[in-house]
């Protein structure tokens, strides 16, 4: 299984989705809390790799993952940019509006919440979509 990991000052996205692209969790995490986050997933899913953003904080946040807290698990760097308005779309697939709602345009809905969990979905398929090389890394 792979984890997605949106990072962020404030707050961070995570999903955990199957090499089947079944998304199995995904939710909004506050900044301080992620490691704990990333702890209890990891004894709840067998997660074999973390994908993670490459702009904001990501720099910071893969010091601390790696150095700080020396988490044992491989880690990719994906292109992250454009990944929130292509999250939005994603949004609406996951959860189709509802009654008169249906008649409002997407680009004209609103959604009321954070969806950094959706970017991490979105970082999760744009690694399953990179072309790999015959040994399995990506190219």
């Amino acid at each position: 299984m792979i984890l997605g990991f949106d990072p962020g000052r404030q707050k961070c996205g995570l999903a955990v989705m199957g090499g089947d692209q079944t998304i199995h969790w995904h939710q909004v995490v506050a900044a301080s809390q992620v490691i704990d986050s990333i702890n209890t997933l990891r004894q709840t899913y067998p997660i074999s790799l973390l994908v993670m953003g490459n702009q904001t904080t990501s720099k910071e946040w893969l010091h601390v993952l790696v150095e700080k807290y020396a988490l044992n698990l491989d880690i990719i760097q994906v292109d992250e940019r454009y990944s929130t308005l292509e999250a939005r779309g994603k949004y609406w697939q996951l959860y189709p509006p509802q009654g008169i709602h249906r008649l409002i345009p997407q680009s004209l809905r609103k959604i009321n919440h954070p969806i950094d969990d959706i970017v991490a979905i979105i970082l999760i398929e744009r690694y399953l979509a990179k072309p790999k090389d015959t040994d399995g890394s990506q190219v």
